[in-house]
């Protein structure tokens, strides 16, 4: 007998209507959605824990943080198989991401949820978590680090994000492909990711680190406004290879020289930055600046790695050293 523990933390998976407020909010128990599940669960024992009922887009990094540590409190447990968590798509990429650094053992770790929510006919719910348990309770997922399952479809929780806005095959790994896919409880993994998991244990994740997306002859006003306004580090989502509009690397120096590091992601779904493009703000003119190059991790990633590596303590080049080493 497999036993796997399913932490319930809202979301759309755990809502309906609420005609009160005229909305629909999360408040349904995990012991609810083990009940909504249309075919039983064969060998398997499902333990329920409920961490907080809430919408992901209301979850801050200090509630993951405690997730992610509760986490590794479960499977700690030698009789704990693996661990589904029931999460919010909005921000469930995050989660999983932050599970990829933080949590501590290689036992099955999968996200999933629901794009339409439990009140609904059609609910995607019950088969994501009846996918999920069946996923995390197979010995085949132990080493392959947190995942998101969706839709049947198993996604690696480095590269995948939310692609849809409503469509119940939301999750995509752009420019990498799934991990490998569920079928009638039936786990089929293609490949394991190639990117060795490294660690980390920050005593809290930084919640300064902010996160400015650039345009069109965007300005560097809000970068300033933000390092005066006390922000811990800055993530630009930039053009291409990683470049910015005028006056960027100005501003990124400044932020440097008062201890702000600035990481430049790019805004594009594929490929990597790399300092091609010199002058005003190019991605050559950045990286002299003291900014610091994203590789292929998207800026929202970014931000979570560097607001792990400031919570445990790097800074100066060696935050620069150990960022780049997960890029």
């Amino acid at each position: 007998m497999k036993n796997v523990t399913l932490i319930a933390t809202g979301g759309t998976i755990a809502s309906s209507t609420d005609t009160s407020a005229g909305a629909v909010n999360a408040g349904l128990t995990g012991e609810a959605l083990m009940q909504s599940l249309h075919d039983p669960l064969v060998g398997i024992t499902v333990t329920v824990e409920n961490f907080k009922a809430s919408g992901s887009y209301a979850l801050d990094l200090a509630t993951i943080h405690a997730l992610c540590k509760r986490i590794d409190v479960v499977l700690a447990d030698p009789k704990v198989d693996g661990v589904v968590v029931t999460h919010g798509t909005d921000t469930m990429e995050e989660s999983a991401f932050l599970a990829w650094l933080l949590v501590q053992s290689d036992k099955p770790v999968v996200f999933t949820g629901a794009q339409r929510h439990a009140g609904q006919p059609d609910t995607d719910g019950p088969r994501n978590i009846y996918d999920a348990i069946c996923t995390a309770a197979c010995a085949d997922m132990v080493g392959v680090g947190p995942v998101i399952l969706f839709e049947g479809d198993i996604h690696g929780a480095r590269y995948v994000t939310k692609a849809h806005t409503s469509r119940v095959d939301t999750f995509r790994s752009v420019g990498q492909g799934k991990l490998g896919e569920i079928d009638h409880g039936t786990l089929h993994i293609y490949a394991r990711p190639a990117f060795e998991r490294r660690i980390l244990a920050p005593a809290n994740l930084d919640p300064d680190v902010e996160l400015i997306a650039l345009g069109v002859g965007t300005t560097p006003r809000l970068m300033g406004l933000a390092v005066q306004a006390g922000a811990s580090g800055i993530i630009l989502s930039a053009f291409g290879r990683g470049n910015a509009p005028k006056g960027f690397a100005a501003e990124a120096e400044n932020a440097i020289a008062r201890g702000c590091p600035v990481i430049a992601a790019s805004r594009c779904h594929e490929g990597r930055t790399r300092a091609v493009y010199g002058k005003d703000s190019g991605g050559v003119t950045l990286e002299r600046s003291g900014a610091v190059l994203a590789g292929d991790l998207s800026a929202i990633k970014a931000r979570l790695l560097l607001s792990a590596l400031l919570g445990a303590g790097f800074s100066g080049a060696k935050l620069t050293e150990v960022f780049q080493a997960y890029t």
